[in-house]
């Protein structure tokens, strides 16, 4: 039953359950949250503020990416301008190492602790497989750095070579709900994503898993997403907000509203309590410099900094500075909670 049909305050309610107790808002709970009026959201993201500080404390933990391979990806992503299945204005590209060992570089310069290797595939072959092997490697060499990886969807074997490799943390977002990714998604199932989720955690490595939203589901399907990542229970979750591409189905849809967004990180802080929370892809888009500081001090613990994988970023600087002021230490190397 929900607070509402009992007629007891979401708010009240998440505050005595995780604040006190620890215990993650079931999906009919998130619902609740992001049913919540614009005149609760400043409550609300100070909750999810206290939450995020009791359970992972004040630190965060900065990212850079890179892809290896953009673009020419054979699967039908309704968001992704790397699918070569829609008209969008994104090639194909290769990096050699040195650039990807560059790269790094660049990003341990920012005072990141991560590094993500990302490429537009189904899943790796043999020669993606070599290319990371090498790559790591390189990596390792020259920056201390922690590698990761976002790869698609693997085989037993590749997550062993991963794991051999030294890749410390694997990304593969669940996307959506189970009820809504038919509708973003078609060249492939929702649980053969869960599949390659359930090896890497097997594994071993951490597993980062988030999703997208602002992609036309509705307030339950949003529920359902944060229920279904608590359910895993992810090392990390990046939470993307649909940056509409041209050329893609979803190219048409209008921006997320920034009150939505930010009602979306706290619920889905109050529903992962304990889980890095990530800003990820769409944030300069649907918050706005404002709305960043906002969801910083509304839940969010992770931040990705510089260009995404087909869309830019903010300036690191500005992300650092940002930190910088609101007393936010970026997370040492190897640190964990």
């Amino acid at each position: 039953m929900t607070a509402q049909a009992t007629g007891t305050d979401i708010l009240d309610v998440a505050r005595e359950q995780v604040l006190g107790r620890g215990v993650p808002l079931t999906k009919e709970q998130v619902l609740d949250v992001l049913r919540t009026g614009d005149d609760r959201l400043q409550d609300l993201l100070a909750l999810a503020h206290e939450v995020r500080l009791r359970y992972q404390g004040p630190s965060v933990e900065v990212e850079g990416i890179v892809s290896l391979k953009t673009g020419g990806c054979p699967e039908d992503c309704h968001f992704c301008s790397q699918s070569g299945q829609f008209t969008s204005p994104v090639r194909s590209v290769w990096l050699n190492i040195p650039e990807l060992v560059r790269a790094a570089k660049q990003t341990a310069a920012t005072g990141a602790s991560e590094f993500c290797i990302v490429a537009a595939v189904r899943g790796p072959d043999d020669r993606l497989m070599e290319q990371m092997r090498e790559g790591v490697a390189a990596i390792k060499a020259a920056v201390d750095i922690e590698v990761a990886a976002s790869l698609g969807m693997l085989t037993q074997h590749q997550v062993d070579e991963l794991v051999d490799m030294g890749v410390h943390r694997y990304n593969h977002n669940l996307e959506a709900g189970r009820s809504f990714f038919p509708r973003v998604v078609t060249t492939h199932s929702y649980d053969e994503r869960l599949d390659t989720c359930r090896m890497v955690k097997e594994s071993g490595m951490e597993l980062c898993c988030g999703g997208l939203v602002g992609m036309g589901e509705t307030l339950e399907q949003r529920a359902e997403l944060a229920a279904q990542l608590a359910e895993l229970e992810p090392h990390e979750v990046p939470l993307n907000f649909l940056n509409p591409r041209p050329g893609t189905p979803f190219g048409d849809l209008p921006p997320m509203e920034p009150a939505d967004a930010l009602r979306t990180v706290a619920a889905f802080r109050l529903a992962l309590p304990r889980t890095i929370l990530r800003y990820a892809g769409g944030r300069e888009l649907t918050l706005g410099d404002l709305g960043t500081r906002d969801g910083l001090l509304g839940g969010i613990n992770a931040v990705i900094v510089g260009n995404y994988l087909t869309t830019l970023g903010r300036d690191p600087r500005e992300d650092l500075a940002l930190l910088d002021e609101l007393e936010m230490p970026i997370r040492a190397l190897g640190e964990t909670f």
